[in-house]
This record gives structure tokens, sequence and C-alpha cells, in this order.
């Protein structure tokens, strides 16, 4: 899940950005989404959204909360 499909994304998903200054180095910036700004189904260079604390970027990544699950036999 790389963030170029708007139906992938929803609000409180935790996802990596790459804001707008940041384009030129490609540092992200991680946290939840907020708002989902493209209106578009897909966008080449990924979804425009607004974190939580009102960041605004590209979606580059979607952040996978893997619980750690130990199997004991």
């Amino acid at each position: 899940m790389d963030g170029k499909r708007r139906s992938e994304l929803a609000p409180g998903l935790l996802v990596d950005i790459v804001l707008k200054c940041d384009q030129r180095t490609g540092r992200l910036t991680r946290g939840r989404i907020q708002r989902i700004l493209t209106n578009s189904p897909t966008h080449p260079h990924g979804i425009k959204v607004m974190l939580e604390d009102g960041q605004v970027g590209r979606v580059q990544a979607i952040v996978t909360e893997n619980k750690e699950v130990s199997t004991h036999e």
C-alpha cells in the first residue's frame, strides 16, 4: 500500500507523508490522517492529506501497526 489510491486511506490511519518543503530531500513525516484533501481516486505522487497536527503532505506509505503474536507449541 503506497498511498496513491484514495480508497486505501481513511481518517485515523497512520501514514508517512512528504511535506511540500521536504519534496527535494524526500524526508518523511509520520502521523495520523485527519482529512483527505485529494478528491480524485488516484494521484501519481500520492494522495494529499492533512494530519491530526495540521501538517499537509502527500502519502508515501501506509504504516502497518503489527502486533507481535507469539505462538507456543
